[in-house]
């Protein structure tokens, strides 16, 4: 065997382990993605979870009627924004 078979027989081994890393990299890559994905859309839902829970939070402090004044003017101005969209909603809708 002459040193250039040699040579290129190192070459293709070489070659041949690039594609097997190659190849296992993007199977991890596309299982991380995967799993990327599955944690975006859990932490979607614990979000919508905290906030649901938030609003239960502030029925339950204004229902009881122990608000301080800053919590009274928050409350004001979530009242006075949901009135305008329904307003919005309702021009909106008689166009």
């Amino acid at each position: 065997m002459t040193a250039t078979e040699a040579q290129l027989k190192r070459i293709q081994s070489k070659l041949q382990q690039l594609v097997k890393q190659y190849t296992a990299l993007q199977k991890e890559n596309s299982q991380l993605k995967a799993e990327l994905q599955d944690e975006r859309k859990h932490t979607a839902v614990q979000q919508d979870i905290v906030d649901s829970l938030k609003q239960q939070v502030d029925v339950l402090r204004y229902s009881s009627g122990e608000m301080s004044g800053a919590d009274k003017k928050e409350f004001e101005k979530k009242i006075s924004f949901y009135v305008k969209e329904i307003d919005r909603c309702i021009t909106m809708l008689s166009q």
